[in-house]
């Protein structure tokens, strides 16, 4: 091996790009194979095919390679290739992730601490093996580039026979590339590197346009109508990676909800999220327009419902113990709790607990208003989530304690996430604790969702973030949890737990949180409150 990284191997340029394209192709795309395989078995009717797509994908790098590779630009592009998908291929490999402009915003909002919570020994060697040492063999190559004419006229011959062979191949298949494209559209995500440029290049185009956007107003008529002499405390958690169906308030066997039952909270078990990850679903969540209004690429240019809340007057306070609001609370009050400086409940990490500590206080020190509080949490964030609960709710073992799902059992997974749930449940008896105490006072009440859930190995993925149109219900069925105090008394609870089992989605939000905060705008619509019973919509 010594002797091979010390040789400068002479290689002509258009075979070293071929070279590397074919290279790409067979190493770094093992996920990509498995899902291919997965929807077209490897039988006798589907071999040809299955090896016409490694011929396809092979070309197509090839030309992609062709378009942007020439005497200056090969090899800091072909390094910067490799390096980038070797970290793409052991995402995709060890979780089945893939990489789409969702996963690449994740990304983009995500800090140190989540960024350690992936780091592994795994990793180290897919970039050490992937990505270092076939740096250091393409740096230390002697590239031999023809004179420009010949260049350019060999180039053009070696893309046409690319594109010829492909195009041949395709219509020898066609059948087969006729549900590929069409019916599962999903398997060119797992495309290394194809996937995450197409994606880079369409998240890259939303960043530059939304620098050229101008705030949209929403909700100038919003107002609290003089009848309404009471004030209100409407406390909002958003919850991380959290799944409805391991709730046992919703029927889970496992009880991981034993204080959120004392508290006699109303539990919604067919909820539904607007995205599979956190930067598209905390936005949405707030949208003014809900789901099917809702544009990533704009979200951040239009006000959204804490804008709305301030417009009408209330205190609006946004307290993170997540990554950040993801945009949302960018013109309201706005404190990190990630820190053991702000943070007074720290161990291993910052606990979401440590954003009661001084909730009181700000609600002392505004005795005029309403009140609206979101509180982030960091929940049961993956796929560390052993280290997402305090050593005191560590009750259901043995627990899967290290970042490589695929090396535990189904059992420590599980066991792992409960506990995270568990510690979620005294969080929101906590919030619960704290408003009963102002009942008195205020008209108060909580209320929390889930922004996504979370794949725990069904079907062979794990974590978050496939698109929406192919995400499985375990990342997108979430929990919803209603706590309305005494002095809500014009409220019907009865009915609130008659719709228990309806259909709901992030959509309702919006509009119940203005219900509950009895505000007056022509954006509300009483048909999405889930404080409004069905027979008052008619």
């Amino acid at each position: 091996m010594s002797s091979l990284l010390l040789r400068r191997p002479r290689i002509g340029s258009l075979a070293f790009l071929a070279g590397v394209a074919l290279c790409l192709t067979a190493f770094y795309n093992a996920a990509f194979y498995l899902n291919v395989i997965n929807v077209y078995p490897a039988r006798s009717g589907n071999i040809g095919f299955l090896i016409s797509v490694a011929w396809v994908f092979t070309a197509v790098t090839f030309l992609l390679l062709s378009l942007v590779c020439f005497r200056h630009t090969t090899k800091p592009v072909v390094i910067t290739l490799l390096m980038l998908s070797s970290v793409a291929a052991y995402f995709m490999d060890s979780y089945n992730a893939i990489i789409d402009e969702s996963m690449l915003r994740n990304v983009a909002h995500t800090d140190v601490a989540e960024t350690t919570d992936l780091l592994s020994l795994k990793l180290v060697l897919y970039v050490a093996l992937l990505g270092v040492l076939p740096s250091v063999l393409v740096y230390r190559a002697n590239i031999v580039f023809a004179p420009v004419r010949k260049l350019v006229t060999s180039r053009l011959k070696w893309i046409g026979l690319a594109a010829a062979s492909m195009a041949a191949v395709i219509v020898i298949y066609g059948d087969f590339y006729s549900s590929f494209i069409r019916e599962h559209k999903q398997l060119r995500y797992y495309s290394n590197p194809g996937g995450y440029i197409n994606a880079a290049a369409s998240f890259a185009g939303q960043l530059f346009h939304a620098k050229a956007r101008v705030l949209r107003p929403e909700g100038l008529d919003a107002h609290i109508p003089e009848t309404d002499t009471h004030r209100e405390l409407i406390v909002m958690v958003v919850g991380e990676t959290a799944r409805a169906d391991h709730f046992s308030l919703n029927g889970y066997p496992r009880e991981t909800n034993p204080l959120l039952r004392q508290k006699g909270v109303n539990s919604f078990t067919n909820y539904w999220s607007c995205g599979t990850s956190t930067a598209i679903s905390v936005p949405c969540m707030f949208a003014v327009g809900g789901a099917s209004g809702f544009d990533s690429d704009t979200a951040g240019s239009t006000e959204n419902l804490l804008d709305v809340l301030t417009h009408a007057g209330v205190n609006v306070l946004w307290l993170d113990n997540n990554s950040d609001s993801k945009g949302v609370a960018e013109r309201v009050a706005y404190q990190s709790y990630r820190e053991p400086d702000v943070n007074p409940v720290c161990d291993v990490e910052c606990r979401d607990e440590g954003m009661l500590g001084n909730l009181q206080k700000y609600i002392d020190e505004h005795p005029q208003g309403d009140i609206f509080v979101v509180l982030h949490q960091m929940g049961n964030h993956g796929p560390a989530y052993y280290k997402r609960y305090p050593p005191a709710f560590e009750r259901f073992t043995p627990v899967c304690k290290t970042n490589q799902l695929q090396d535990c059992s189904k059992e420590e997974i599980g066991n792992a996430y409960d506990n995270a749930i568990l510690y979620t449940d005294y969080f929101l008896s906590r919030v619960i604790d704290i408003l009963e105490n102002n009942d008195g006072a205020f008209e108060a009440a909580m209320f929390y969702v889930s922004d996504h859930g979370e794949s725990l190995g069904e079907h062979g993925l794990y974590l978050h973030g496939l698109p929406k149109f192919i995400a499985p219900e375990e990342q997108r069925h979430v929990p919803a949890i209603l706590w309305i105090g005494d002095n809500f008394n014009e409220i019907d609870t009865g009915a609130i737990v008659a719709r228990r089992d309806e259909s709901f989605t992030h959509d309702n939000i919006f509009h119940t949180v203005l219900g509950f905060m009895e505000i007056e705008t022509a954006l509300y619509d009483k048909n999405m409150d889930l404080l409004v019973h069905r027979e008052e919509m008619h």
